[in-house]
């Protein structure tokens, strides 16, 4: 997803460059970037942790997504296969972060 999102703010206005298009590319890529430093950690407390604020990541992707295609930066196709993935993504943060949480 991080890469789809670098790709479709390509064409997002320069004016935009330090505003929009570095904040979604930040919270999509914050996202993988969570993940991959909890699983190092040494408990399924402290990965949790990490899943959760990669949740939270999500979230913020998402409204940044939103106000995407609000502004017409991105066309509806587009926007329609990034939100389909990153709901998908979360269900399974989600469901990832429960199970740890049992442990």
């Amino acid at each position: 997803m991080t890469l789809k999102i670098y790709t479709s703010t390509k064409t997002f206005p320069k004016e935009e460059i330090f505003g929009l298009t570095s904040q979604i590319r930040r919270s999509f890529a914050s996202i993988g970037y969570n993940i991959s430093e909890g699983s190092g950690r040494n408990s399924d407390k402290e990965f949790a942790n990490f899943i959760n604020i990669a949740l939270g990541s999500s979230n913020e992707a998402e409204n940044q997504l939103i106000l995407a295609k609000d502004l017409e930066y991105i066309n509806e196709s587009d926007y329609q296969d990034l939100l389909e993935e990153l709901t998908l993504l979360k269900k399974k943060l989600v469901a990832l972060w429960n199970k740890l949480r049992q442990n």
